[in-house]
């Protein structure tokens, strides 16, 4: 059999940017060409990136991606005799949804092969039911050489265990006995997605006796993070090749029939997973997400509150590492309440940063507040409202600054605090990204450590991370004051919202520690307390900012819970 070369191109598409896209598939081309590959194999949707969303409901946009069809086409006479696998919409007639979600096989000009997805996930972040018809139960495969190729999108790979759809598509290609498998993909990185998917195609490839090459898109999109990781996997071996995770990447291989080359000829042996701990998991998904949304919104500096607690000081070191120093302006706005500490830790933290510090003091703000209230309520400015009212002014001040300089305000809440509504709406709250928001507090603390440990030097001060947790609010007041210890809140928040979608080593020790708390009456009825305040806060989640999600269940379009019902 005459070898296949085969160039994985994980490409890191914008959304809606027709265009930049196509320029980043020719570019990849180009590449392949001079590695004398004859297929070059682009994520799903990289026309217009995955996903756009209601976009493809507007007539405009539908017909950008047509003239970007024709562009695509032309673009391929210029690597003759390459095969570009391009991931589109397309348009359709007849009953149902208008378009289809489609694999475009493109030589030389000419449409040699589509094939429609069958499988149309609804389910946490995706709604691909809402604009595509579903294809039909039938395989596509492509000669090219002396291969057959079969093709699949994403979820189709999902169903072999046949639990989810009545449709198997995985069972369906190797009917038509393929040699080699091409699926196409944007699946969207969480914890341990990494894993669950190696696993999965590992299974499929041995149970099928099929290779399959698997490439995704990589690059942050609004709330979710692509982590690319392509991999190609054979059933005797199993995973023998991966692309780098978080980055753009264009490989080419070489595929002899029975084995995979790098492009010298050298077989691929198996390959050591490129798994990562957890903390460097979040740390990478984070700056890429940040990255990718300031860039791709026009944002080229940010600006935060500094406090001088621990999840200001954390989003401030993320945001260095992804922008750069230079790029990242910090703001403390003391009261009569804070801390010496509360300034003085977020001097040192911007300085070991390398961060410019601004100072705005709110006493005579608040002060102006509470005169003005008193003089037009007859009451005094006191207790909680005199908390949000400080919160508030500081949200206020954040978003002056960013309205005045153009920097994108990042929020700094945690999971934690986010889930029992222990923040102020448009105050903390305030911002355009939420970069720790799928971090709970416990996290925080271990992603701080993380992050000192590998930089060699305390780039957060241990100050910050040892102090006891305060909002800063009112005299000596601390978290804890109001909410049980967070190593105790962050068990009962695991459970009542991840649940069984917690990763297995997880699950069995955080439903070991939930049923502890269950165990006597006062642990009960704290559980039911948190499950009370978690529904009663769906309203300040719903216009909060986005939350980059690092989870399987995070916060934001994953998780659709009413506002107004009865939760018992």
């Amino acid at each position: 059999m005459t070898s296949l070369k085969i160039t994985l191109a994980q490409i890191n598409p914008t959304i809606a940017d027709i265009t930049g896209n196509i320029e980043l598939m020719r570019g990849a081309a180009l590449q392949a060409q001079s590695e004398t590959a004859q297929m070059v194999i682009f994520p799903e949707l990289s026309l217009t990136g995955y996903s756009p969303g209601d976009l493809l409901d507007d007539a405009a946009f539908l017909a950008r991606v047509d003239n970007g069809l024709e562009a695509l086409l032309a673009a391929t006479m210029q690597t003759p005799g390459l095969h570009w696998v391009v991931g589109t919409p397309i348009r359709r007639t007849g009953a149902g949804k208008p378009l289809e979600n489609s694999i475009l096989v493109m030589v030389d000009g000419e449409v040699v092969l589509q094939y429609t997805k069958q499988l149309l996930p609804t389910y946490n972040v995706f709604d691909e039911r809402r604009h595509f018809e579903p294809g039909p139960d039938v395989a596509r495969v492509l000669q090219i050489g002396d291969s057959k190729v079969g093709f699949m999108i994403c979820e189709d790979g999902w169903n072999d265990a046949e639990q989810d759809y009545a449709v198997n598509p995985f069972a369906r290609l190797a009917k038509a006995e393929p040699d080699l498998i091409v699926s196409i993909n944007a699946s969207p990185s969480n914890l341990g997605k990494h894993e669950q998917r190696q696993q999965l195609f590992t299974e499929a490839s041995r149970h099928y006796a099929l290779p399959l090459i698997y490439v995704n898109q990589v690059g942050g999109h609004d709330q979710l993070v692509f982590d690319g990781a392509s991999f190609v996997v054979t059933p005797s071996t199993g995973v023998v090749f991966e692309s780098a995770r978080f980055v753009q990447a264009v490989d080419t291989l070489q595929w002899d029939g029975d084995r995979f080359s790098d492009r010298s000829g050298a077989p691929l042996i198996q390959t050591a997973s490129s798994t990562l701990p957890v903390m460097e998991f979040y740390r990478r998904q984070i700056v890429l997400g940040l990255r990718d949304y300031a860039r791709r919104c026009g944002f080229k500096q940010v600006v935060v509150g500094a406090s001088g607690g621990i999840d200001s000081a954390l989003t401030i070191a993320l945001a260095v590492e992804a922008l750069g120093a230079d790029n990242v302006v910090a703001i403390t706005m003391p009261s009569r309440f804070s801390s010496t500490g509360s300034v003085s830790d977020s001097q040192m933290l911007c300085q070991n940063l390398g961060v410019t510090l601004l100072e705005h003091p709110i006493h005579e703000l608040v002060a102006a507040y509470e005169l003005g209230f008193t003089k037009s309520y007859s009451a005094t400015l006191q207790g909680t409202t005199l908390e949000n009212l400080q919160a508030r002014i500081r949200g206020t001040l954040l978003m002056e600054y960013s309205n005045a300089f153009g920097h994108l305000l990042l929020t700094t809440g945690n999971k934690s605090e986010i889930s029992v509504g222990y923040c102020t709406l448009y105050g903390d709250t305030n911002g355009g990204l939420a970069l720790i928001g799928d971090l709970y507090k416990t996290e925080v603390f271990e992603l701080c450590r993380h992050l000192n440990v590998s930089a060699g030097r305390e780039l957060i001060p241990r100050t910050i991370i040892e102090k006891p947790p305060s909002a800063e609010l009112a005299p000596g007041q601390r978290d804890d004051d109001s909410l049980p210890p967070y190593e105790v809140l962050d068990v009962i928040l695991k459970m009542l919202i991840e649940g069984t979608r917690l990763g297995k080593s997880e699950r069995e020790s955080v439903e070991k520690e939930f049923a502890s708390i269950t165990s006597d009456e006062a642990g009960r009825a704290l559980i039911s307390r948190i499950k009370t305040m978690i529904a009663r806060n769906e309203y300040k989640r719903r216009q909060a900012a986005p939350i980059l999600r690092l989870r399987a269940v995070a916060f934001g379009n994953g998780r659709q819970m009413p506002i107004a019902a009865k939760y018992e």
